[in-house]
C-alpha cells in the first residue's frame, strides 16, 4: 500500500473521474443514458475507491497475435487482435485475463494502441453487470503494467440495448470478486 498522502490524493482522482463520467453521462448529446432516464440520472453506482485493487501484472505477448471473433450483445461477431495475457494476483490467488486490441481499420491513419479487457467475475450479475466490465489500458514499451480495477467500466449496453457490446471469452471469467470499478447501472433497462 503507498503512503497516506499519495493514497488519498489517488482516491481524490478517482472520485474527480467518475464526477466528471457522471456529468457527462446526464448532460452530453453523446451520453449512452437514453434521454428518458437523464432526469432521474443521479450519479453511476461505484465501489469506493480501493488501492488494493491497483495490481501490478505482466503481459506476456502471443508470439504470433491472432485475429479472434467475440461475441456480441446484438450477435454480430467483433474482430479483434488476441494481444497477450496478463498475469497478476487479487486477494493471494493468481488470475490471467487476455488483452486484445482493435484490428485496424482501412483508412484510418492512427492505430489503437490501447489495450482492451473484457472480463466477468465472481459480482457479476448481482453487484455489477451481469454481462461483464471493461478495463482500457495504455500499452507501455514493457512488459510490467499496473492494472487498476477501479477503472473498471460498464459496457454501453448496460444503460440502452441501442449499442453492441462484446463480451469476454471464456477465459477472462475471473473466479475471484473484483469490488471495485462501477456497479450495476440502477436506472437499468
Amino acid at each position: 500500500m503507498s503512503p497516506k498522502g499519495s493514497t488519498d490524493e489517488y482516491v481524490k482522482e478517482i472520485e474527480a473521474m467518475r464526477r466528471e463520467k457522471d456529468y457527462f453521462f446526464k448532460e452530453e448529446a453523446e451520453s449512452p443514458i437514453p434521454h428518458r432516464l437523464r432526469h432521474d440520472f443521479k450519479g453511476l453506482a461505484y465501489f469506493p475507491p480501493d488501492p488494493n485493487y491497483r495490481v501490478h501484472a505482466k503481459l506476456i505477448k502471443d508470439p504470433s497475435p491472432q485475429r479472434v471473433v467475440l461475441a456480441t450483445s446484438k450477435g454480430v461477431p467483433r474482430e479483434m487482435i488476441r494481444y497477450g495475457v496478463f498475469e497478476f494476483e487479487v486477494e493471494g490467488t493468481k488470475q490471467r485475463l487476455a488483452a486484445f486490441k482493435s484490428v485496424p481499420q482501412p483508412g484510418h491513419h492512427h492505430a489503437d494502441e490501447s489495450l482492451f479487457i473484457p472480463f466477468r467475475d465472481a459480482t457479476s450479475g448481482q453487484e455489477t453487470y451481469g454481462a461483464c466490465r471493461y478495463l482500457d489500458i495504455e500499452e507501455q514499451p514493457t512488459d510490467e503494467y499496473l492494472i487498476d480495477f477501479n477503472l473498471a467500466y460498464n459496457p454501453y449496453c448496460a444503460y440502452s440495448e441501442d449499442y453492441v457490446c462484446p463480451f469476454p471469452p471464456r477465459e477472462n471469467w475471473l473466479t475471484v470478486p473484483i469490488r471495485a470499478g462501477e456497479k450495476n447501472f440502477p436506472l437499468a433497462h
